[in-house]
């Protein structure tokens, strides 16, 4: 039987798994079975654990095995959020346990952004801004990768679901204040969640999750913005900064694609009508496209290519790394 793959999605929300067997004759990949957890991986000292990593993949993969009757898995492609910053462990371990434990030849560790862009994209240039809870921008000539912002919500993310949420809470504050700029739109919406505002400090601050729960406010600006200027203003702001991110990562020249991806476009036109008008303005010469897939549908595409030897897409030790055992 053909050697299959394992595709996987490393998340904040934990972890999705796909076994599948590379397209052949200009067939697309078959997903053979899926696996998932709700437990993130941990990240510590050392970057992302590489031990409860493999905790929660190797039982799911003989799992699938067993399910699918595929004997050998060739090639195991890993997305992990956190990857570029934090994956040196990854790097140093996984390659190793996966051949020992699974017999895989080729392992592949790539950042989520990536993920996201092949999803979204596939092996094209262009641009793709992966928009959820974060932000971060990734773009590639197909030379090299380019990436904007996705520093975390106390450095940046800007746009992003925590950023939003932040800045709305912000401006409830400001209305309970009586500073200019506040919205008591935004402040009533901010007690219905949290409660009085003089205590939100202690609720959000302490939080382990804070940018989850400053993101879960995001909703509550968008709901607020037809009717609330500083609101939409807000919305407006987070537009800017996407297209910021995308026109830092698009490469020029020619029409390159330009797609946006991830859970904020859920707000609905509140954040998409002024997302579309500041794209048009920062990028005229790039072709908007609605994203093909997520990160899981990038992390299949790129073990089918690999497995089939016809991968194109640029390498970099911290977004795209693969090793492989020139045996295997």
């Amino acid at each position: 039987m053909t050697p299959g793959f394992l595709a996987v999605d490393s998340g904040g929300s934990g972890l999705r798994v796909v076994l599948g067997t590379a397209g052949v004759d200009g067939d697309g990949p078959r997903v053979l079975g899926r696996r998932a957890s709700r437990e993130a991986v941990r990240t510590g000292a050392r970057g992302i654990d590489p031990g409860h990593l493999l905790g929660q993949l190797l039982p799911m993969a003989e799992s699938l095995r067993e399910e699918t009757g595929v004997v050998r898995i060739g090639t195991v492609v890993v997305g992990a959020a956190g990857l570029a910053t934090l994956g040196d462990a990854l790097r140093a371990e996984l390659p190793g346990a996966l051949a020992r434990d699974l017999g895989v030849r080729t392992v592949a560790l790539v950042a989520d952004a990536v993920t996201a862009y092949v999803g979204a994209l596939g092996p094209r240039t262009g641009a793709v801004v992966a928009a959820g809870t974060g932000l971060i921008a990734t773009g590639t000539d197909l030379e090299r990768w380019y990436r904007a912002d996705g520093w975390g919500h106390l450095l940046g993310d800007c746009g992003g679901g925590a950023w939003i949420g932040r800045a709305g809470l912000e401006a409830a504050l400001r209305a309970h204040d009586g500073r200019p700029g506040g919205s008591a739109a935004l402040l009533a919406r901010a007690e219905e969640r949290f409660g009085p505002v003089a205590g939100l400090p202690g609720r959000i601050y302490p939080r382990t999750d804070r940018p989850a729960v400053l993101a879960s406010f995001a909703p509550e600006v968008a709901a607020c913005a037809a009717g609330d200027p500083v609101a939409a203003d807000v919305l407006r702001a987070a537009a800017r900064h996407m297209a910021d991110s995308a026109a830092a990562v698009c490469p020029p020249g020619g029409e390159p694609l330009v797609a946006v991806t991830g859970g904020l476009l859920k707000l609905g036109d509140a954040l998409v009508v002024p997302l579309e008008e500041e794209l048009a303005k920062r990028l005229p010469q790039a072709r908007r496209t609605a994203a093909e897939g997520d990160p899981l549908h990038g992390s299949v595409r790129i073990a089918s290519d690999l497995a089939t030897g016809s991968f194109t897409l640029p390498g970099d030790e911290k977004m795209l790394w693969v090793t492989a055992d020139p045996d295997g």
